[in-house]
């Protein structure tokens, strides 16, 4: 604002012809500054839990199909997503949900927060042997502000089984990130 008067008064002192030229400079300033300000993207996307597959505490099992399902929006344009499987065999927790599962009857229970150890702590979750490990990125189309994903990964054979973590990170073109967290039991398949 002080830049524009400042132009304005010399324009003033010199010339009452540079009046409009003046006027059309700050016309143009104020523009560019409003314009900036609107397409400045601020906010992380979406991840609408509704629909949101897999849920808390399901059961797969080796040899199945895991499938997944969210519908995502953001208010400028969605980017991309990656999954991440890894074990919870020491039952730490990710901060978008408290739930852990019962490995016995399969439901869930809930922990307070002194009893698990925070997003913050390093996990080497690769190092158990046996533990399955998944993480895969995956584009979201361009010019999309909404979408509706469905991914089948395939549950391997021949890992441990157990309590693991459902990872989805959902980012946006501007590179806002959304996080969901979803704690499910691997048991062995069993003829």
């Amino acid at each position: 604002m002080q830049i524009m008067r400042s132009i304005i008064n010399r324009a003033l002192a010199a010339n009452k012809n540079n009046v409009f030229f003046a006027l059309s400079i700050c016309a143009v300033i104020a523009g560019v500054a409003a314009c900036e300000s609107k397409s400045r993207d601020t906010t992380p996307p979406v991840i609408d839990e509704g629909s949101f597959l897999p849920a808390d505490c399901d059961i797969y099992y080796t040899g199945d199909t895991m499938q997944v399902h969210f519908v995502c929006s953001d208010d400028t344009e969605l980017g991309s997503f990656n999954i991440e499987i890894h074990n919870n065999f020491d039952h730490h927790t990710h901060g978008t949900s408290a739930v852990d599962c019962d490995e016995e009857e399969g439901g869930e229970h809930e922990h307070d927060e002194e009893e698990h150890h925070g997003e913050d702590e390093s996990h080497d979750h690769g190092m158990v042997e046996g533990a399955w490990v998944f993480s895969r990125d995956y584009a979201i189309a361009r010019g999309k502000t909404s979408d509706t994903i469905d991914v089948a990964i395939p549950v391997p054979t021949g890992v441990s089984e157990g309590d693991y973590h459902f990872m989805l990170r959902l980012t946006d073109r501007a590179g806002w990130q959304s996080i969901k967290a979803v704690a499910v039991h691997l048991r062995d398949f069993v003829e």
